[in-house]
C-alpha cells in the first residue's frame, strides 16, 4: 500500500540526510521525495511517498517524530488531501504526428513548452492517474526524455 507523508522540518544543513538516512537505515524505501521551503524561510516541507502496511507506516511516523529538526509529521492516508505532480517530457514528432500530440496535450490541459523540428517538450501537472495516462499516450509517439517532480501534497482542511 502506498502512503503519502508530509514532514515539516527546520530548514537546516543535514536535515534531508537524517530523514533519508532513517529510511535507509531501517530498510524502508522512498518512492518519491519532494522538498521545498515553505512561506516561512526557516522551515521546509518534505512530501514523501513510501510503501508498506499499517504497521510499517506507524513505525515510519514514530521514527520521523524522533528526529532532530522535525517539527510535524502528517500521514495523509486517512485525511483528505490534494496532491499534484509535475512532469516534463520530450516527445518525438513528425509532420504527421505533431497535430495529434498537440491535440492530446490540449485535452489533458498540458502545455507545450518547447518546439523543435523533430520534438516537442510538454509540461503536464495533475494527480498520479492523470499523469500516468498522459505518459502512456505519449509513449506511442516515442518519449525521448522525461523528468518528474514526485508528488506534493497538502491537507484540504
Amino acid at each position: 500500500m502506498r502512503h503519502t507523508i508530509s514532514v515539516l522540518v527546520e530548514n537546516k544543513f543535514g536535515v534531508l540526510t537524517r530523514v533519508t538516512g532513517m529510511f535507509s537505515g531501517r530498510g524502508f524505501n522512498i518512492d518519491t521525495l519532494n522538498v521545498a521551503p515553505t512561506q516561512d524561510p526557516s522551515t521546509s516541507r518534505m512530501t514523501i511517498v513510501t510503501r508498506g502496511d499499517d504497521k510499517t507506516l506507524e513505525q515510519i511516523v514514530k521514527q520521523l517524530n524522533k528526529l532532530v529538526d522535525v517539527l510535524h509529521v502528517q500521514d495523509f492516508r486517512e485525511d483528505e488531501y490534494i496532491d499534484r505532480e509535475l512532469v516534463l517530457l520530450k516527445v518525438s514528432v513528425s509532420k504527421q504526428s505533431r497535430a495529434e500530440v498537440m491535440q492530446i496535450t490540449d485535452i489533458f490541459r498540458a502545455k507545450i513548452v518547447d518546439v523543435q523540428p523533430e520534438t516537442v517538450s510538454i509540461e503536464v501537472t495533475g494527480d498520479e492517474t492523470k499523469v500516468e495516462k498522459f505518459i502512456m499516450l505519449m509513449e506511442t509517439f516515442g518519449i525521448i526524455d522525461i523528468t518528474r517532480t514526485g508528488k506534493v501534497a497538502m491537507p484540504r482542511k
